[in-house]
């Protein structure tokens, strides 16, 4: 009893600093920045604000916070070195590297970096340095890397979950020019997670002793244990036009999955045999970067997706909640004709569907190249393409630019999606 009582207490310790921690609210901020800058950009492209982001950026922070528990209660049997130094060290060199991408959000680079940093540290000599960085380079020697790696590495889990759960529904949809110059459809999957941790870390004072040896072993200077609160993010951005949204954040998943599993592998290692930090960190940087070159090698495979074809018109996106979507027309179909026209191109679209005012009757190509019939009374407010977005053809004025954005793009440095001109999502 006297155990769990000390646990909580520590926890309710650990809540206060992390609320008072800034990193956590910043965290929040360049997420509500990125959904600002996407409804942006889809207005711009198709005149249409897609999902209203206020009720999503709640799901997110609420999975961030459910995935902080679950990696939270994993570390009761961890017990990394990780002290609050650590924090400032990942989150500066975050708020450095974000600077040239904002993918590098993602704590797997900074982890990194500061891995080769403390590396590099380690063959340093105190005594022929100056006042100045000789308490940096300390602190960076008393860095426990392994067991901060093993941690990213559970992180990733959580991000591989919520690509697999939410993935789909973060995914926006863009419009670029393929390698011909010609103008296609396309899916930005962007999206990232504040996760508030309380990690159990050896404690620097007087902490509390364990009934359990954790993974690490040991106990801190103070002779046990405490918990220390840990504002974290995770994320990932990638761009796909050859596959669907739900395929590409099953595949994404999937990746995550062995990434993360072939992190911990590492970095477990690396705590039983030291020299092999090294290599665990620069793993956790390589082996993310190769997430994204087996994306694009894919990419560069097939071909283009979401582009209009002889027998009908491509649906690149559906407005949540529009008649569209309660006809069940989902992104990839076609459409082939409208009422009992057919449509080859949007001026054929728009004609046909002001045939009768008062109906409209819609004949869809499914995947597997079947047609089925739909139908709808129309009504006054309904959107005036039935919430269906099409593909772009030459005739689309806006697209935007198939490649990464900085953080002075994310507060709104550049247009959101150029007349003729490129624009990088984020």
């Amino acid at each position: 009893m006297e155990l769990t009582l000390e646990i909580l207490r520590q926890a309710g310790e650990a809540v206060v600093s992390l609320l008072l921690q800034p990193f956590y609210y910043i965290a929040v901020l360049l997420v509500v920045l990125h959904f600002v800058r996407q409804t942006r950009t889809e207005r711009k492209l198709f005149h249409v604000r897609m999902r209203p982001w206020p009720l999503l950026l709640l799901k997110l922070l609420v999975m961030g916070m459910a995935a902080g528990i679950g990696v939270s209660a994993l570390s009761f049997g961890i017990g990394a070195a990780i002290q609050i130094e650590t924090v400032y060290w990942l989150w500066g060199l975050t708020a450095i590297l974000v600077l040239f991408r904002i993918r590098y959000l993602c704590f797997a680079y900074s982890a990194g970096v500061l891995g080769v940093l403390h590396w590099a540290a380690s063959w340093v000599n105190e005594d022929v340095l100056g006042a100045w960085p000789a308490p940096y380079v300390a602190s960076l020697q008393r860095l426990d890397i392994p067991g901060l790696l093993l941690l990213i590495a559970m992180l990733h889990l959580a991000e591989a979950w919520f690509m697999r759960s939410q993935g789909e529904r973060l995914a926006s949809p863009i419009v670029m020019k393929s390698k011909r110059g010609k103008l296609i459809g396309g899916y930005q999957l962007q999206g990232y997670w504040p996760i508030p941790l309380l990690l159990l870390v050896p404690a620097e004072a007087a902490g509390f002793a364990l009934p359990w040896a954790p993974l690490l072993g040991g106990e801190g200077p103070g002779g046990g244990w405490m918990l220390l609160g840990l504002p974290m993010i995770v994320g990932y951005s990638e761009l796909t036009r050859s596959l669907l949204p739900r395929q590409r954040a099953r595949q994404t998943a999937k990746t995550l999955l062995w990434y993360s599993l072939a992190l911990g592998a590492i970095a477990a290692l690396a705590i039983w045999w030291p020299p092999l930090t090294l290599v665990a960190a620069i793993g956790a940087l390589l082996l993310h970067e190769a997430i994204g070159w087996i994306s694009a090698a894919g990419e560069a495979r097939r071909s283009p997706f979401y582009v209009h074809n002889g027998q009908g018109l491509c649906v690149l996106a559906v407005v949540p909640g529009s008649p569209a979507a309660e006809l069940g027309i989902v992104p990839g179909e076609l459409v082939h004709k409208v009422n009992g026209r057919k449509t080859l191109t949007p001026e054929d679209f728009h004609e046909a569907l002001h045939i009768h005012s008062a109906f409209c009757k819609l004949e869809i190509i499914n995947y597997d190249g079947h047609v089925r019939f739909e139908q709808r009374a129309r009504f006054d407010g309904d959107h005036h393409h039935l919430g269906i977005v099409l593909a772009p053809d030459d005739s689309s004025e806006y697209y935007t630019a198939a490649k990464q954005g900085t953080l002075l793009e994310l507060f709104g440095h550049g247009p959101a999606a150029s007349s003729r001109r490129m624009t990088p999502p984020m």
